[in-house]
């Protein structure tokens, strides 16, 4: 997250920050982000909430399942999405920011 925002505010770019580990997020967005990337993206596996889940928590998962996951602890979802409104990014590559924002 530090070094997206960094970027940004080094690159000029004007950004709203929506923390949804605090404030949630929205089943339309999850749902809109799953689609256009893939829930095996959107959820952060590699995260301590994630590895805290029992096995019988992690077992079948698909795309309802991993949004429910999501929706019910957002600090299960990969960071940071930059919404683009027309598209989004997931995770942080510089290389990728520059090509959609120059």
């Amino acid at each position: 997250m530090k070094k997206a925002r960094t970027w940004l505010d080094e690159h000029g770019i004007a950004y709203d920050f929506h923390d949804y580990k605090t404030a949630g997020i929205d089943r339309a967005s999850l749902q809109k982000w799953c689609s256009e990337h893939g829930w095996e993206t959107i959820l952060n596996r590699a995260g301590t909430t994630f590895r805290k889940l029992t096995d019988e928590q992690k077992a079948d998962l698909d795309q309802a399942k991993a949004i429910e996951l999501m929706l019910a602890q957002p600090s299960m979802i990969k960071r940071p999405v930059l919404d683009l409104g027309d598209r989004t990014l997931v995770g942080f590559k510089p290389d990728n920011y520059q090509a959609a924002l120059a």
